[in-house]
This record gives structure tokens, C-alpha cells and sequence, in this order.
């Protein structure tokens, strides 16, 4: 009975880390389908979501929801700023520009808060005001639950936005062909600006989720990229489902080795287990197998 409560506490530990990773992954994979570039600076979103989190709620003692909306708010302004300041000056020329950019972008938003926070990562509190309850032996810390919530909502609101909205059409219609997408009318430039703005508010709100459990911190956006760039390889390179099922699958994987092989090597088992993917099922969990021709 033991070691099944145990086990149970553990994945749902995972399933909250998870779910971190499955926001970015998800921000991942909606600018690999509008851009067919992989934009490294997602991480980063996160880390900045955070940092303004950390500036209304500490710094300006704004109450916590104004303070939230407030870090959302400044992410989609961002989200803005880096379309056109990163992508749209390179978007005809090949995706290697345009990535080396995202790249950059990643090291001057790191550097830049540094300088402008400090090294020293910053607390964030807990969105609610209770440690967590027991249920059934296995702890439910509040802010676990409140990520699970959030990710479960805001996968549930993109399923209904591309699916069931005009806009959302357009976007899909954007990231399958941009050339037929303008024929149609569709203003495509404008399609990907909004595409950035809600992978950027998606980054933000990982890292307001995460805050109060890892500190807002430099380095946190570049840990959370790599584990959800994983997991957007083992979910099926930009297939949005295996974004989802990577990030979670990703964090219970590193939830359980830590718990049964190692703690000290934990952050190693996410790329064990894409090295595995890579190995024996490079297409990923819903990816289609390929065939070139000779």
C-alpha cells in the first residue's frame, strides 16, 4: 500500500512538472507551424512571464490576480515586439536566419535581466493561500493542482480556438500554406504576429505557474525550453496533441528516476528518454514515418 501511495504521489508530481513543459512545447509547436522555425527564446517567455510577475505582485504590491493579468498583458506586448523584431525582418530569408535570431534573442533577454534583476532568484507566492490537502495518503500541493487545472483550461480553450473560430481557422489555414492562406485574403503576417503573441502569453503563464515551486530565476526558461523542446520531438515534431502527451510523459518519467534510480541526474532522463524516441521511433509518439526517395 505503501509504495503505491508513493508511486501516486510521485506521478502526480510529474504530471504538475509535466505540465510546465506541455505549455512551452505547446508554444513550441504553434511557431513551428506558422514559421517552420524553432524558436529557442520560448524558454525565455516563461522566465519573463515570471520576472513580471515578480515586479507587479513584489514590486509594485498590486494584488495578485492584477498583477497576473498584468504579467500577461506584458507578455503579449512582447509577444509583438520580438514578430517583429526577430522574425519579421528575416521571414523571406531560409529558417538557419531566423533561428541563429531566436538564438541571439535567447542571450541578449537572459543578459538583460541579469543586469536589470540581479542573479539571485526571486520567490513568487502561491497562487492559493494553503499548503494542499491529503487525499488518500498521496499530498495535493495547491500549487501542482492549480497547474494542473490551468494546463487542462488552457488546452481545452485552444482545442475550441483553432477548431471552432474563424480566427483560429485562419491560423491553421496560415501555418499549412502561407502562399494559398494570402490568395484567400487571409493577412498572414498579421496571422503569425498573433501566433507569437499567444505562444508568448503560453510561456508567460509556465512561468508564473512554476514560480512559486523552482524561484523565478535566469536559468529557469533555458531548463524548461530543452525539456520542452523533448518533448515536442517525442510527442511528434509539430503535432500539437504530442506536445501535450510529451511534456507530461517527460515529467513523470523524471519524477519516477529521480524517485528510483537518482536524484542528482534527474534533469538527464528527459534526454535519455529522447535519445530512446530518437533511436527506436524518431517520428515521435504521433508523428508520421517519412520516406525519402532515391
Amino acid at each position: 500500500m505503501q509504495f503505491i501511495t508513493e508511486n501516486l504521489q510521485i506521478l502526480f508530481t510529474g504530471l504538475g512538472l509535466g505540465s510546465i513543459y506541455a505549455l512551452v512545447a505547446l508554444g513550441f509547436v504553434l511557431i513551428i507551424r506558422a514559421t517552420n522555425v524553432v524558436n529557442f527564446a520560448q524558454g525565455d517567455f516563461a522566465m519573463l512571464g515570471g520576472y513580471a510577475m515578480v515586479l507587479f505582485f513584489t514590486g509594485l504590491n498590486w494584488p495578485y490576480w492584477i498583477a497576473f493579468i498584468g504579467a500577461l498583458l506584458a507578455m503579449a506586448v512582447f509577444g509583438v515586439l520580438f514578430n517583429y523584431g526577430v522574425y519579421y525582418p528575416l521571414r523571406h530569408r531560409s529558417f538557419l536566419p531566423v533561428l541563429i535570431s531566436t538564438l541571439g534573442a535567447s542571450i541578449f533577454l537572459q543578459n538583460t535581466v541579469l543586469y536589470v534583476a540581479g542573479p539571485q532568484p526571486k520567490p513568487l507566492d502561491k497562487l492559493l493561500n494553503f499548503d494542499g490537502i491529503t487525499l488518500g495518503g498521496v499530498f495535493l500541493d495547491s500549487q501542482y493542482m492549480v497547474i494542473l487545472v490551468a494546463t487542462v483550461a488552457l488546452v481545452f480553450f485552444t482545442f475550441l480556438f483553432f477548431e471552432k473560430t474563424l480566427l483560429g481557422k485562419k491560423l491553421q489555414a496560415t501555418s499549412q500554406d502561407k502562399d494559398m492562406a494570402r490568395l484567400l485574403g487571409i493577412p498572414v503576417a498579421l496571422m503569425i504576429a498573433i501566433t507569437f503573441i499567444y505562444s508568448a502569453v503560453l510561456g508567460g503563464i509556465a512561468g508564473v505557474l512554476v514560480g512559486p515551486i523552482l524561484f523565478v530565476s535566469i536559468g529557469m526558461g533555458s531548463i524548461i525550453a530543452l525539456k520542452a523542446f523533448a518533448a515536442t520531438i517525442i510527442g511528434g515534431f509539430g503535432d500539437v496533441k504530442g506536445a501535450i502527451v510529451g511534456g507530461l510523459l517527460l515529467g513523470v518519467i523524471e519524477s519516477l528516476a529521480a524517485q528510483h534510480i537518482s536524484v542528482p541526474y534527474k534533469d538527464a532522463y528527459a534526454f535519455l528518454a529522447l535519445f530512446l524516441f530518437l533511436l527506436f521511433r524518431p517520428q515521435g509518439i504521433f508523428g508520421e514515418k517519412v520516406s525519402e526517395k532515391a
